[in-house]
C-alpha cells in the first residue's frame, strides 16, 4: 500500500479498510503517507491492533506535516522498537522475508537534482507544513538555494542507507524488495499515465537514491531488485535495467487501496 492518508477517513472507515487489509495477506508493506506527524503514531498503533500481522513501512512527506522530520522519525522508531508487528525500515537494516528474498527501505525524499529546480514553478505544501523545509526569503518567496541544500541532504541520507543495506542484502539473497516513498528514477515518477516533466521532477523523484541502487545492482547482475514507491499518486511500472523494476502506486485522498499482493519465494 502507499499514500493511504488515513487522516482523510473517519474511525469506522479506517477500521473497515484495515480489517480488509488484515484479511488479504500474511504481511503488509506501506511506502509512506500514512497520516501526519500529529496522528501517525496513533494510526500505526491502530494498524497493528487491527491487522495483527507484520507491517513493514516507511514514512512519506505528509507524515511529517505539522512537525519536524527528526522528531517524528525518532518517535516512530521508538514505537516500532517496542512493537510486536511494526518495522520502520528507515531505522532498520535488512529484513529476511525468506531464504531467497530480503527487504530494505528508507523514507527517501525528492532531492531537487532531477528536472529544473531553479526555474520550477511547483510549490509543495512541504515547504510550509514541515518545519525543516521552511526556507523563505521574506514572507512570500522561497529561498531556493537553502531549500535545495536541505533537499540534497535528505536525499543523500536516504541514498547512503539504501546503498549500505542493499549491499548487505545482495550478499545473501537473490531477490530484494526496497520500500521508499519517493520514486528513485525519473522514469518512475508517474502522474496520470505520463512521467513528470522538468517542472515537477525536482519535487517528485530522488536522483541520488536511483544512482545508489544502480551502483549496487550493476555490481550484482545475478540479483533482482523490486522497488515499491508512491508519492506522485500516479500508477506506473518500469524496467530500469534488466535487474531493477519499479512499481509506483496510485492514490486518491479518502480512497485507500491495496496496490498489489505478492507471492514471496
Amino acid at each position: 500500500m502507499t499514500d493511504i492518508h488515513l487522516n482523510f477517513l473517519d474511525e469506522s472507515e479506517r477500521r473497515q479498510f484495515l480489517e480488509n487489509v488484515g484479511e488479504g495477506a500474511d504481511a503488509v508493506a506501506i511506502t509512506g503517507d500514512i497520516g501526519e506527524s500529529t496522528n501517525v503514531i496513533d494510526y500505526l498503533k491502530e494498524m497493528e491492533e487491527i491487522i495483527r500481522r507484520p507491517i513493514y513501512f516507511v514514512l512519506g512527506n505528509h507524515d511529517f506535516y505539522r512537525g519536524s522530520i527528526g522528531k517524528t522519525r525518532v518517535e516512530v522508531a521508538e514505537l516500532a522498537q517496542q512493537s510486536e508487528h511494526l518495522t520502520y525500515m528507515t531505522a532498520t537494516g535488512v529484513v529476511a522475508l525468506s531464504p531467497k528474498t530480503a527487504l530494505v527501505g528508507h523514507d527517501g525524499w525528492a532531492d531537487a537534482r532531477l528536472g529544473d529546480f531553479e526555474n520550477s514553478t511547483v510549490f509543495m505544501n512541504d515547504y510550509v507544513a514541515i518545519r525543516d523545509l521552511r526556507k523563505w526569503e521574506g514572507d512570500f518567496g522561497l529561498d531556493k538555494p537553502a531549500l535545495a541544500e536541505a533537499l540534497n541532504v535528505l536525499g543523500d541520507e536516504a541514498a547512503r542507507h539504501l546503498e549500505r543495506t542493499l549491499r548487505q542484502a545482495v550478499a545473501n539473497h537473490s531477490t530484494i524488495i526496497a520500500l521508499t516513498h519517493v520514486p528513485p528514477f525519473r522514469e518512475a515518477a508517474w502522474y496520470r499515465g505520463r512521467n513528470s516533466d522538468d517542472d515537477h521532477l525536482p519535487h517528485f523523484a530522488c536522483k541520488v537514491v536511483g544512482d545508489a541502487l544502480r551502483r549496487v545492482m550493476d555490481d550484482h547482475r545475478q540479483c533482482r531488485l523490486l522497488v515499491l514507491c508512491g508519492h506522485t499518486h500516479g500508477k506506473g511500472e518500469v524496467e530500469i535495467t534488466d535487474n531493477i523494476r519499479v512499481l509506483t502506486g496510485e492514490a486518491e485522498y479518502a480512497e485507500p487501496v491495496i496496490q498489489r499482493v505478492f507471492d514471496i519465494e
